[in-house]
């Protein structure tokens, strides 16, 4: 089986399973005061795009000049960005508001703020970014992938435990965010022995 369609069959089983889970994990993945904690503001400003605009600047200023001196940090800016695009689209298209004090699936209708995101919840919109990022990092610096990917499942776990989102919610986030980081990576692969650097990765 070729590898898009064990990305495509992999992505269809994971949200499925996160739809059963919404409602346990409404009910039982709770924790309001999250954002006040340390650890959670850690791990929500993962999903904040100019969190990885700085990353990516201090990636510029890392490397060696070469001809392709930007590309690792062009690559991680914008996986990070066109993710969280690519959320705003999708919360456009699909139209499923936050999770209400019920938990039920409510959706606007395409004649109310048609092109407004704004109260829509999926996908989540920190979870696409930091997950986009965490994509790319794993790719650009592959040894510390579960660092990375802890970074954007903690992020996304905090919009649960919060209240502001539903698991399907983030499991989307999670295959838009890899999804886009995989499709740069295959027009721009950073290739390790393009930077004269290479001990820091």
């Amino acid at each position: 089986m070729r590898p898009p369609a064990r990305f495509l069959i992999a992505s269809i089983a994971a949200l499925i399973l996160a739809h059963v889970l919404d409602r346990f994990a409404f009910e039982y993945l709770r924790y309001p005061e999250v954002n006040s904690e340390d650890w959670g503001r850690l791990l929500r400003v993962m999903g904040f795009l100019p969190t990885w605009l700085v990353a990516a600047l201090a990636l510029a200023l890392h490397d060696r000049p070469t001809p392709l001196r930007f590309r690792r940090a062009y690559l991680l800016f914008f996986s990070a960005g066109l993710s969280g695009l690519a959320g705003e689209i999708l919360k456009i298209l699909i139209r499923r508001l936050r999770p209400g004090e019920t938990g039920e699936y409510v959706f606007r209708a395409f004649s109310e703020r048609t092109f407004s995101s704004s109260g829509l919840g999926m996908p989540s919109s920190h979870a696409v970014v930091a997950f986009g990022a965490a994509a790319m990092l794993s790719r650009l610096f592959p040894r510390a992938w579960p660092i990375w990917w802890a970074l954007g499942v903690g992020c996304g776990l905090t919009r649960i435990l919060h209240g502001r989102h539903f698991l399907s919610d983030v499991v989307l986030a999670a295959i838009a965010g890899w999804l886009v980081a995989a499709l740069l990576w295959s027009k721009w692969p950073a290739n390790k022995g393009a930077y004269a650097n290479t001990n820091a990765d």
